[in-house]
């Protein structure tokens, strides 16, 4: 069974799916290491880690694809990946949606916001008439192609226009062919609340950040308002970060790095370099 149609029927099961964004192949292995039944990758992550720069339109559509490729061949569950607003119009989306399901992705996030983008947490983000996101999204549809291919709406309008106007698009998001909507930013419970009953009957995805607008309510909090996908799209770059600002900083100061638990046994279990180096010594010709 292909990733692709294992996470539509994640999606189908009815429970309620919680994962973290990962930014690189380390992250993912380990995601998929836990027990996470699929993952996403985190826009903003990518960006830190390959550039060490914001989130706010820097990386090219070829950037994402690589870094989100890398991610997708790395691990045997499906990953969502997160691709901006599309980098362009109908063209560049049907080119995309292609490149994304020859590299094996089980799905995409689209977002409705003006490029250049910024982050969904951040201030003074612009978005586009929804029609011309309705024009992308018919385009991911079409190119998909039947393809058991999971297309997630996001917008942005709540912060910038209103949660009325948020509510109107992603009923026009769902009807365009989306699989899953994504509000991005509800800054209150009520708002959270208000959406899930709006889309009582849609899959909804909630967008937890630690420090940012959405209150950060547990996976089962969520569950019961009605959301079906969580996405904690930083928690792996912040505590990852911290982990290596401690680590370092004790490293500076006290002439060691402290109590590190994972060792260089685990890494290499992760990475299952006992197998790789087998593989090489079967096509070595010299033989002791």
């Amino acid at each position: 069974m292909s990733k692709r149609r294992r996470l539509k029927d994640l999606l189908r099961s009815g429970k309620t799916l919680a994962a973290p964004a990962v930014y690189d192949c380390i992250g993912a292995k380990i995601g998929e290491q836990a027990g996470f039944e699929f993952l996403f990758t985190s826009g903003f992550g990518v960006a830190a880690s390959l550039y060490g720069l914001p989130d706010l339109g820097y990386l090219t559509s070829t950037e994402m694809l690589d870094a989100a490729r890398r991610i997708a061949r790395s691990v045997n569950i499906p990953v969502i990946a997160d691709m901006d607003t599309g980098y362009g119009g109908p063209l560049n989306i049907i080119r995309l949606v292609q490149e994304a399901i020859d590299a094996d992705m089980g799905g995409i996030i689209l977002e409705d916001q003006e490029w250049p983008k910024r982050c969904g947490h951040l201030r003074d983000k612009r978005v586009i008439e929804a029609e011309e996101y309705l024009e992308k999204l018919s385009a991911a549809d079409y190119a998909r192609k039947g393809e058991d291919f999971t297309i997630v709406a996001r917008t942005d309008a709540l912060s910038v226009h209103g949660l009325d106007e948020a509510l109107r698009r992603g009923k026009m998001y769902l009807e365009t062919g989306a699989d899953i909507l994504f509000v991005e930013a509800p800054g209150s419970v009520d708002e959270l609340q208000r959406i899930a009953e709006h889309f009582r009957d849609a899959t909804l995805l909630a967008n937890i950040i630690e420090g940012g607008k959405t209150p950060e309510l547990s996976v089962q909090e969520l569950g019961s308002m009605g959301y079906r996908i969580i996405a904690f799209a930083l928690t792996g770059l912040l505590s990852t970060s911290e982990a290596l600002m401690n680590t370092f900083t004790s490293l500076l100061k006290e002439g060691r790095p402290g109590k590190v638990d994972f060792t260089f046994e685990d890494i290499k279990e992760l990475l299952h370099v006992e197998g790789h180096i087998l593989l090489s010594e079967r096509f070595s010709l010299k033989k002791d």
